[in-house]
């Protein structure tokens, strides 16, 4: 049902493709916001659109968040960008809950995860999103080690930073592998944290009730 080492290629390929793409245009299966395919998940490859899901909410979210930084940007421009970074922040995390909750209900089925297992500090999904910024952060960081315009020592600090990123990947990924078979033994378990984002919801963000009550 999990496996890192898949999840990792996926994020791997998938970046490549989007960047060769060059195309700010969302694939059909992320417009609006996905839900877990269904209650009792028992395929893999519906765990495989989710990731894919949430990797390009992430995907996203990078390429915009690099639109702010850019010179130049006007108060208005920015002021949109800001807009589209909280709503695509909220899709990524709502994806990361989605995939938690698939892990979940495929688990209850089967009389899991045990209630008296010890408590992991982090969820499957959480850990997956993470993985995915990594896969990020690694494609770019390879780009910047092929530069031919850099300056002197830019590739080799960059071959460094490259090598701590690909360590972090291989151990988050492994102790993923590890939390899913220990889950399944019953020697671990997950809870599904939610994310309980506050700034995209009118009735809790002040900023925007207030100014909505003063109309």
């Amino acid at each position: 049902m999990l496996s890192a080492n898949a999840i990792v290629k996926l994020h791997d390929q998938r970046t490549r493709t989007w960047h060769a793409k060059k195309s700010a245009s969302r694939e059909g299966v992320l417009r609006g916001n996905p839900k877990a395919p269904a209650e009792t998940p028992d395929r893999p490859a519906e765990l495989a659109t989710l990731v894919v899901c949430q990797h390009r909410a992430n995907f996203d979210l990078w390429h915009i968040e690099d639109e702010a930084r850019a010179p130049g940007a006007s108060d208005a421009e920015l002021a949109d960008v800001k807009r589209r970074i909280d709503t695509t922040n909220q899709m990524r995390n709502d994806l990361s809950e989605a995939l938690d909750r698939m892990l979940m209900a495929w688990l209850e089925e089967r009389g899991l995860p045990n209630p008296t297992a010890p408590l992991n500090s982090e969820s499957p999904g959480l850990m997956i999103d993470r993985l995915s910024i990594l896969a990020l952060k690694i494609y770019h960081t390879r780009e910047e080690t092929m530069r031919t315009d850099a300056p002197d020592g830019h590739a080799e600090r960059n071959r460094e930073r490259l090598r701590i990123l690909e360590e972090q990947r291989a151990d988050l990924a492994a102790c993923l592998d590890a939390l899913w078979l220990e889950t399944l033994a019953g020697t671990r378990r997950f809870k599904l944290y939610r994310q309980l984002k506050m700034y995209n919801d009118p009735a809790l963000n002040p900023a925007i009730y207030r100014q909505t009550a003063d109309k």
